[in-house]
């Protein structure tokens, strides 16, 4: 199991050290174990696992400057916020979930594989930008979200100057559309757009570097960034 995690991340150019590879697979190993009790991920078989959400999440691995502060919301089973802790374990990382199962989850995996400088919050994401407005270097996503939604979540926790990553598929050119309003008003201002494969799998890095302070107004309460997002 350990030479094929080695042998998986190098081919998406990731040399893993043997630390990396035993908390990846106790990582996997955990998250398979814990997945029936918490409802995780879909996706359970061991290649399909590294490769569509390890490889995945790591992929932006190298944009972070170094000792970044970085918030994952909506962070589910970890990802993208674990893998890129166990490959960065300079970066100071932040998970985010509303439902508490997941951040006991999360809590117990951070002591299994022995990160420090991360730690999960149960919050709603507009709850949580209250007391940590424009704090962060980077916000990531890998939720399932519009980039309207997304953007209201993550672009008030991001200082100006830092950036809010979108993970997503490649099919984003009409959603990116819909999501420049949003992106403009929350104080964003789209970058780039970076397109890969993993195994055929294609996917996109979508970057909103912070450019001015978002109103205060944002985010809004009461699930109103996915109810009535901003278009």
């Amino acid at each position: 199991m350990e030479e094929k995690i080695k042998e998986i991340f190098k081919k998406n150019n990731i040399e893993l050290n043997n630390i990396q590879v035993k908390q990846f697979k106790e990582y996997y190993n955990f998250l398979i174990e814990e997945n029936g009790k918490y409802n995780l991920t879909a996706i359970t078989s061991f290649e399909d696992v590294i490769e569509k959400h390890f490889v995945d999440s790591a992929y932006p691995i190298r944009v972070f400057e170094e000792d970044s502060k970085v918030v994952d919301v909506g962070s589910g089973a970890g990802f993208p916020g674990v893998p890129l802790k166990i490959l960065r374990p300079d970066l100071d990382i932040t998970l985010v979930d509303s439902l508490n199962k997941r951040v006991k989850f999360l809590n117990e995996l951070i002591s299994r594989i022995s990160l420090k400088k991360i730690k999960a919050v149960h919050s709603r994401a507009e709850d949580f930008a209250i007391k940590n407005r424009e704090t962060f270097d980077y916000a990531v996503s890998r939720a399932v979200a519009s980039i309207p939604t997304l953007s209201e979540y993550l672009l008030p926790l991001v200082k100006i100057g830092g950036y809010a990553l979108f993970y997503k598929s490649q099919n984003i050119e009409e959603e990116i559309e819909t999501g420049k309003r949003a992106i403009s008003t929350l104080g964003g201002n789209l970058e780039k757009i970076k397109k890969f494969s993993i195994n055929q799998n294609k996917r996109s890095i979508i970057f909103i570097k912070k450019i001015k302070n978002t109103p205060l107004l944002y985010p809004r309460g009461k699930n109103l960034p996915k109810t009535k997002p901003i278009i």
